[in-house]
């Protein structure tokens, strides 16, 4: 399990380096089948997958995807989310009572929580500098993830939440953070400070990459939230070793419109 574990991971790591280094078009079209992925497993966890429900927010996460690459403006993006939302709504009361209220709300979380927040990965790398400030989404939450299991497993002790991951220790989490907000002062010092040259930015990375790792645990602890509420152990079997896009993009998921955010907030 653990080499099988180990060699998907170092598959998605070089895929992601390879579409957020190209960014357009293809990470467009990887992040468009990632977000549906993540949608229907999300559906499925929640047990309003297989209905019109669900096609009803594929189309709507087609339509996202499309006025985010062709057109950007937020506005649009508005109107998608909010139609999304209303056909929703139309198809329950038109069917009633075909769907409880329970999956209505279930599909529009679901195409809030994966593909519009997932989307905002492109959205970062598609800013002014985007091929350098989009690394920090991976540095806060795979980062965060590796410097917290290292530190845990090396000193950990206080567990922090023992009903909903028992494995987490406060040590782990704190090394977390601290290891993140190092590595994005690292990062920021030797690469990102050479787009900026009036500036010195290594410590706005590394702010934001502790800021994005305290998010990124939270992303974690929500899936593994829902899949005890549902009763699963994993959201799907598409990745060795990981489970589903849920089970392993559930920290990027939430770190990125964090990261755009602080983003423009505090480098752009």
């Amino acid at each position: 399990m653990f080499w099988t574990r180990l060699a998907s991971g170092i598959v998605l790591l070089a895929l992601a380096i390879g579409m957020i280094s190209l960014g357009g078009i293809p990470l467009a079209l990887l992040l468009w089948i990632t977000s549906l992925i993540a949608f229907r497993e999300l559906t499925r966890a929640l047990k309003c997958g297989g209905t019109a429900l669900e096609v009803l927010g594929m189309a709507g996460i087609t339509c996202y995807y499309g006025i985010i690459f062709f057109s950007g403006e937020p506005v649009y993006l508005l109107m998608c989310i909010v139609g999304v939302f209303l056909a929703v709504m139309f198809d329950y009361v038109i069917t009633f009572p075909k769907y409880r209220a329970e999956q209505v709300a279930a599909v529009v979380f679901s195409f809030l929580y994966a593909p519009v927040l997932l989307a905002f990965v492109y959205q970062t790398r598609m800013c002014p500098q985007g091929i350098y400030t989009v690394w920090m989404i991976l540095i806060s939450s795979w980062g965060c993830d590796t410097c917290a299991y290292a530190v845990g497993k090396l000193i950990g002790r206080k567990k922090i939440f023992p009903v909903l991951s028992p494995k987490k220790s406060l040590e782990g989490c704190i090394g977390g953070v601290l290891g993140a907000g190092l590595l994005g002062w690292l990062y920021g010092y030797f690469f990102v400070e050479r787009a900026f040259p009036d500036r010195s930015v290594a410590w706005v990375i590394a702010l934001i990459c502790a800021l994005g790792a305290v998010m990124s645990m939270v992303g974690d602890l929500a899936a593994s939230g829902i899949k005890r509420n549902m009763e699963i152990k994993d959201y799907g079997k598409l990745i060795p070793g990981h489970g589903g896009i849920m089970d392993r993009f559930d920290s990027v998921i939430v770190t990125a419109p964090l990261t755009y955010f602080l983003t423009l907030l505090m480098l752009l």
